[in-house]
């Protein structure tokens, strides 16, 4: 009988009666034994019979009543049964099979057997539904007492000892120091209902569970540690334990003995004892805890006192279910299991565990044995296997041997899985026996990691050889490939790398950020791909595992020299499948060629070079095609530029010969201008003109020579749109070729018809022919697509400006012990290994993206990043390729090559978005479908509405037609001018331009936005930005730096007293040793204001977390003495810092600065000195004025941080500390308020600081304290009100709401480029490129639409007139003016992109003289500032003007006072903005007043 347990998820539950009403509906369907439904975490927990119920039918139930049930776990798992002995006394009531009806009506039990005799009932029940007490009193009249039979082994009984249902779980936890951690794990988790068993293991930091699935989860026991206070993480899925027939004997036999020993007792079975133990080894309280809490957890004991002075321990007891033996193993027992119990004498002789209760369900130490694994697990390797007889004489003799539970010897991976008791054999038992059968056998260096409770000893590898070890590596390593989404900067990198290094079974990993994938080395007996990728979703990125794993593997063409026969190839190639990496390799003898895949783990394309030439050949790498030639559309310039050329031969002639019959036409018309002339003139004339002389009846000498240079016109001109309107047509689809060949080829297919029947007729008169439009409109087309494709050429520069800056060469160095050049050589990029340690000289490229391991160098990555200053490198420090090392020669270890550094991947992602289509490209593309059918028929239209009208009305056609005359007869002029107003319309007609119009712009768009810095990510992003009604900002490392800066001094004694360079040497000094970010601020502005690179000595550093530090300082006279020469300038520098209006006289005093000078023998003075709060200075009896605590309440109210410093027991100076404004961000902010658009703040800080932060940069409506998820709901708040937002941050935290936004943009460095969630990325960090995005969408969406004007126009107008519709006035057009017409139309357009290549970015200097006065900070009572993501804003009243007047007279009488306080302040860079009292009152809150 199976019963299982399973959870099913459950939506749609809104209250209690819910609840009610599924757990009485599902409780009663047949083979349901209990259900559990839980309103909070919307499941229901059901156990069933699996006979009767399967997960789908109980989800269909719950289905039926209006529920949605999902089926949380797949695998419903075994649930723990128990079995009691029932005695039925002999006078019952009911029969022996009433009392088995009965029994099984009640929920909970399973199954009842009856004895042979009809006196014994065996009952099987789910104990975490009932228990035996309860059994027994479940039939009513009938008192069933316990029996406790003797159970023969393999009697179906025995399934009482099944522990199938149990679960062990591998857990890594993070966090423990001592064993009184370990005590403290084993003890909390081992009181949990359904903890069987826990070691925790102090050296490996993992902990060891035996647990009941259906009692508590998996999750549930994680929680509790976590709880307690330390990290924990899976290291395995949790693995059903099973139990041999030994073991279920081993436990048998103890409780067997137990039942003996419990008859012998004689002493009452009914009320409690108390016994006394002495406890040795017990250090602290953790241990007395310990102890308390494992014992209490007992079912036996009913109470504990453990006494750490007397060493004893206490204990009730009930003597019917335990025995003083038991609690004393039991406490022995107790983790770190180093106590010593003892016992007075008269408990000597006592009990063991009685039978009735069983082992199972109260897991005691009691039993030695369980302190030991029940099963263990080793793989022990085979060599000498043949086939699939020696598997079997292997797994048939061992399975016969004592103690193996299950044997399983593989021939293909050399080894055999042997699963044994510990207790009765050993890994080298089992290794000798398998060697004694004739094969050779070895243990593995370290045990298998199957599951097992604890880790054994095995035995040292007697046998192994190196080579072997690296064999069985590389077989029980596998690869595999995850592409990671939601990454967006270096730290995810690391921390992904960081997590799963953690995992077991994991060898290493390496993410690729650009990429957006993780390769990782992982041992398959261990975990597998699924597992790893769910590794990493737990860590809040999405994951999938990539199926075609093998782009992993390194693929290499050589070019090899010196095959003489196939017995050459086959040398090569068995060589190379031999050597150990290489996956596969082909080698062709006529192409002289090798193609090779190999894993760039193992080996790497110089090792593969280096095999092949050991065979005696010599082999180079084929050349890749590093230059962009796919992007510079050469081929298809020189193909159309052919066209053209062949076009224009031929049409040259035509030309001259239309020319001259049109300039002979016109003068005959004027010489006979008063009379129409009759057929037979014509004739006379014809004969008379040297064209139209007749070589034959019917051919004219100008008919056969325009139609011999219409022929190779037609057939190699017109080569490429036969072949393409082929294709199309092919594919059900009308493009503008298909247009093109329409055109060309009725007009041929016309003309020669025509020409023929003139011949079969003997036509005395020639007849008029359209030879002279085929080429005329090839040449025309063919130089449009020429100039189009020379043009698009130019679009892509940008990308190939990329490509270009990879280096071609570099240079390898073999490094010997201490870092010393041992060889270098030069190789190609391409076989660069990752791990080779490469050279890069000044002036080089780097070849790869790197990490520093030696040298000190500037580097430039403007081409990268567009940054324009050097970049300084040092070790440690990582470089991309393609920037150039500038002064300094560097050593770089590399870590990505080929496709996967940096600069492939921006070259990638610019790729993709020039070939991604943007949303108004997809309109035109669904138009120019639609375009050519209509095209075609308004031809078709137009042929047969004017052979109609010229039957009708052939006036209209008379007076219309160009060289009319009488000679051709009316049917033949109409059906000829019908012929040319319908090819007309098919030769102007023209989808290419509406085409074009988009792409054009958006490539030229996107590369010219990857110049400035601004990466684009396709057409989408390019076109939504100029629709953005709101800019929504984030404030930390957006709109501020993002990380402290000193923003003011104020000294607190006079300079006489202690010079201020003093001061701030002294302050420098004692924050150099400081950890925390305000001290890092401290010391890098003492640093630049000393203008010095390092500072004094700090000894005896200590630090109190949020109050402050105290130190000694020494060692600051030679800084100061350095400083003193350089007197003058500081004076003058102090001069232009004191921005107060005091006579400059006053304020240069020598004392300012320092005494003038030093003594000789500079003794170096000691300075006892404390940073920190107002507590910390009053703990250290340190009294802080008024005026100054006023001044720190100031800074605070404006959301700066203020710090006091003290030397020597005086407080002398007032720091303040804030997270500064970027400079550049108020004219930003005014410029895209000027651009109508409306500018948010958002930030998760305090309102104070966000509301003062926003009155410096002029933004009006804030948020403030919003979460990183309700950013989210935030801009969709936004959305909904129908307005399109753009979101700016610095991609960390915001990478949710980025991806929300309908524009993202990311301010980023060189290394964010990859930012997923953002559209648009920054490379730079500067604001004012946040403006020059959004100016370069409008551009380049104002462009596309002036685009889209040109190549409408053509079509709009020109249609009709080519259909004749404007003849009335006139116009009347010829096919080759048409064709003319619509080249003209695609290269206008290509030319309007092309201007976008002119596009300038908004430079800061003219928005700033534009703006130039009219940028003002805002007052408080402007902003408003709402609280996390409600709209309710706490905005400042408005102040009306009476407390206007008098918060400015307030100010102006301050700053006079402070005048005369701060005479020596130092005030930084722009003091109007930042000084401490002065005039800064007008963006104070209205608290002030």
């Amino acid at each position: 009988m199976e019963v299982k347990s399973i959870v099913l998820g459950v939506e749609g539950m809104t209250c209690n009666s819910c609840v009610q009403t599924i757990e009485q509906h599902v409780g009663r369907l047949n083979g349901i034994h209990n259900i559990k439904v839980s309103l909070e975490d919307k499941n229901a927990v059901i156990i069933y019979d699996s006979k009767l119920q399967t997960p789908a039918t109980l989800q269909e139930a719950i289905y039926d009543m209006g529920f949605d049930a999902t089926l949380a776990d797949s695998n419903p798992q075994p649930v723990l049964l128990d079995t009691i002995f029932l005695t039925i006394p002999t006078q019952s009531s009911l029969t022996a099979k009433q009392i088995c009806s009965t029994l099984l009506k009640n929920k909970g039990v399973v199954d009842v057997k009856m004895s042979s005799d009809q006196k014994t009932a065996v009952v099987t029940f789910i104990p975490s539904i009932v228990n035996g007490k309860q059994v027994m009193q479940m039939v009513p009249g009938v008192d069933l007492s316990i029996s406790a039979p003797e159970v023969t082994p393999g009697t179906c009984e025995s399934s009482s000892w099944s522990q199938a249902s149990s679960v062990v779980l591998r857990l890594k936890v993070d966090g423990m120091t001592c064993h009184s951690c370990t005590s403290t794990i084993e003890g909390k988790i081992g009181k949990l209902q359904g903890i069987q068993r826990i070691k925790v293991s102090l050296d490996n930091q993992e902990a060891v569970v035996v647990y009941q699935p259906h009692l508590i989860t998996a999750e549930e026991i994680k929680h509790q540690i976590e709880a307690a206070g330390f990290t924990a993480s899976f290291k395995k899925q949790p693995k059903p334990l099973k139990l041999s027939a030994i073991d279920l004997e081993r436990l048998r036999n103890t409780q067997t003995k137990g039942s003996e020993t419990a008859q012998k007792e004689t002493s009452s079975m009914n009320d409690t004892k108390t016994v006394v133990f002495r406890i040795d080894g017990m250090h602290c309280n953790s241990c007395v805890l310990n102890i308390q809490s494992t014992i209490s957890a007992l079912p036996s004991v009913t109470s504990i006192v453990v006494s750490l002075e007397k060493k004893s321990a206490i204990i009730n007891y009930n003597p019917n279910l335990v025995s003083i033996e038991v609690l004393k193993r039991a406490i022995e027992a107790v983790s770190p299991e180093t106590f010593k119990v003892s016992l007075p004498e008269e408990y000597d002789n006592v009990a063991l565990l009685p039978a009735l209760v069983s082992t199972l369900k109260s897991p005691h130490p009691a039993l030695k044995d369980a302190s030991q694994p029940l099963t263990q697990v080793v793989v022990i390797n085979i060599e000498g296997m043949t086939c699939n007889s020696c598997v079997q004489s292997i797994e048939g003799v061992l399975s016969q041997k004592a103690g193996v539970r299950s044997i399983h010897v593989s021939l293909t991976n050399h080894n055999g899985t042997i699963e044994y008791d510990p207790l009765q054999t050993c890994p080298e038992d089992l290794r000798s026996a398998i060697e004694d059968m004739g094969f050779d056998a070895f243990l593995p260096a370290q045990p298998s990691p199957e599951v097992q409770l604890e880790s054994h000893r095995t035995e040292p590898p007697s046998k192994v050889s190196p080579a072997y070890l690296v064999r069985q590596e590389t077989k029980t390593v596998s690869k595999c490939y995850v592409q990671v989404t939601g990454m967006t900067c270096a730290s995810c990198v690391a921390n992904i790398e960081r997590n799963l290094r953690r995992e077991d079974g994991i060898h290493s990993i390496l993410v690729a950020l650009m990429a957006g994938k993780a390769e990782v080395r992982y041992n398959p007996a261990v975990i597998h791909p699924s597992a790893i990728a769910e590794l990493i979703r737990e860590l809040g990125f999405g994951a999938t595992v990539m199926e075609n794993c093998g782009e992993g593997d390194g693929i290499l063409e050589l070019v090899v020299r010196g095959m003489t026969c196939a017995s050459c190839v086959h040398k090569i190639e068995s060589t190379l499948m031999k050597t150990n990496g290489v996956l596969y390799c082909s080698v062709a003898l006529a192409t002289n060629k090798a193609h090779i895949k190999y894993d760039p783990e193992i080996i790497g394309p110089r090792d593969v070079i280096q095999v092949v030439k050991d065979l005696g050949f010599t082999t180079s790498l084929v050349k890749k095609d590093r230059s962009a030639s796919h992007l510079d559309h050469k081929q298809e310039i020189r193909q159309w530029k052919r066209s053209f050329v062949v076009s224009l031969v031929f049409c040259i002639p035509v030309m001259g010969l239309m020319i001259y019959m049109m300039v002979m036409d016109s003068q005959l018309s004027d010489a006979h201008a008063h009379h129409n002339m009759s057929s037979e003139e014509v004739e006379a004339l014809h004969s008379s003109m040297v064209l139209e002389y007749q070589l034959l009846p019917g051919l004219s000498v100008m008919n056969f020579l325009s139609f011999l240079l219409c022929v190779p016109v037609q057939m190699f001109g017109g080569w490429h749109f036969y072949i393409q309107a082929y294709k199309a047509v092919k594919h059900k689809t009308a493009n503008m070729d298909v247009l093109i060949v329409l055109a060309t080829t009725i007009a041929f297919v016309y003309s020669l018809v025509v020409l023929l029947v003139a011949m079969a007729e003997k036509a005395k008169v020639n007849p008029v022919t359209f030879f002279d439009t085929p080429p005329m409109l090839f040449v025309f087309i063919s130089l449009g697509r020429w100039l189009e494709h020379v043009a698009k050429g130019k679009t892509s520069e940008a990308l190939a400006r990329l490509i270009s800056l990879q280096a071609t060469e570099a240079t390898i160095v073999t490094l010997g012990p201490d870092n010393v050049l041992l060889s270098e050589e030069q190789v190609d990029v391409e076989l660069v290994q990752r791990g080779d340690i490469v050279k890069v000289i000044p002036g080089g490229k780097f070849p790869v993206d790197g990490r520093v391991i030696e040298g000190h160098s500037m580097v430039d990555e403007s081409l990268i990043t567009g940054e324009a200053m050097p970049v300084t490198k040092k070790p440690g420090n990582t470089v991309i390729a393609g920037s150039i090392n500038q002064n300094g020669s560097l050593l770089i270890s590399a870590t990505h090559v080929g496709a996967d550094t940096t600069l492939s991947q921006i070259v990638k992602l610019v790729e993709e978005a020039q070939t991604s289509k943007a949303p108004i490209q997809q309109f035109a593309d669904k138009l120019s479908g639609y375009f050519v059918p209509c095209i075609v028929a308004v031809s078709v239209v137009t042929l047969f509405a004017w052979i109609i009208i010229g039957f009708v009305d052939f006036e209209i056609v008379e007076k219309y037609f160009l060289g009319y005359n009488k000679s051709i007869s009316a049917a033949e002029v109409i059906i000829r001018f019908a012929f040319q107003a319908s090819i007309t319309v098919l030769c102007i007609a023209c989808p290419c331009s509406l085409g074009l119009a988009t792409p054009t712009a958006v490539m030229v768009g996107t590369g010219v936005g990857a110049q400035n810095g601004i990466l684009i990510k396709g057409g989408e992003p390019l076109e939504m930005a100029h629709k953005v009604k709101v800019v929504v900002f984030d404030k930390t490392g957006t709109i501020t730096h993002g990380t402290p800066e000193v923003t003011q001094v104020k000294f607190l004694v006079e300079g006489s007293q202690l010079p201020h360079n003093k001061m701030l040497a002294i302050v420098g000094t004692a924050e150099s040793n400081s950890e925390h970010p305000l001290g890092a601020a401290i010391t890098k502005y003492c640093k630049k204001e000393l203008d010095a690179e390092t500072l004094g000595t700090c000894t005896d550093f200590q630090v109190v977390p949020g109050c402050g530090i105290s130190c000694k300082v020494t060692n600051i006279e030679g800084l100061l003495y350095r400083k003193n020469k350089m007197v003058e300038e500081n004076n003058i520098k102090n001069v232009t810092l004191v921005k107060i209006e005091e006579n400059v006289e006053e304020s240069v005093q020598p004392a300012l600065i320092m005494d003038a000078e030093l003594p000789a023998t500079r003794t170096s003075q000691k300075y006892s000195v404390l940073i920190g709060n107002r507590e910390w200075m009053s703990r250290n009896g340190l009294v802080v004025k008024n005026e100054v605590d006023k001044a720190m309440m100031e800074h605070e109210r404006r959301g700066r941080t203020a710090v006091l410093a003290a030397v020597d027991g005086v407080l002398c100076g007032l720091i303040a500390i804030a997270d500064t404004v970027k400079p550049e961000a108020e004219l930003a902010v005014y410029t895209l308020k000027s651009m109508g658009l409306e500018v948010v703040l958002m930030t998760g800080d305090n309102s104070k600081t966000a509301r003062s932060i926003a009155s410096q940069v002029g933004i009006t409506k804030v948020f403030a304290e919003v979460l990183p998820s309700h950013k989210v709901a935030k801009v969709k708040q936004l959305q909904d009100e129908g307005k399109r937002v753009a979101m700016v941050g610095d991609g960390i935290n915001d990478s949710p709401a980025l991806a929300m936004a309908n524009v993202g943009i990311a301010i980023g460095t060189g290394t964010d480029v990859a930012i997923e969630a953002a559209d648009v990325v920054l490379i730079r960090d500067d604001l004012m490129d946040v403006v020059a995005s959004i100016d370069l969408s409008r551009k380049t969406v104002k462009r596309i639409r002036i685009n889209f004007v040109f190549a409408l126009i053509y079509n709009l107008i020109g249609v009709p007139i080519a259909a004749g519709v404007f003849l009335p006035i006139g116009l009347v057009l010829q096919p080759w003016m048409g064709s003319a017409a619509m080249a003209a139309s695609s290269v206008s357009v290509v030319l309007s992109s092309l201007l976008l290549k002119m596009y300038q970015k908004p430079s800061p200097e003219k928005l700033e003289f534009r703006a130039r006065g009219q940028i003002r900070h805002k007052s408080p009572s402007e902003i408003s500032v709402h609280i996390g993501i409600d709209e309710t804003g706490t905005g400042s009243p408005k102040l009306n003007l009476m407390d206007r007047i008098i918060n400015y007279s307030r100010a102006s009488i301050n700053s006079l006072f402070s005048d005369k306080r701060s005479v020596n302040s130092v005030v930084l860079s722009e003091p109007d903005k930042h000084s401490l009292l002065v005039g800064d009152f007008g963006e104070d809150d209205d608290t002030a007043l």
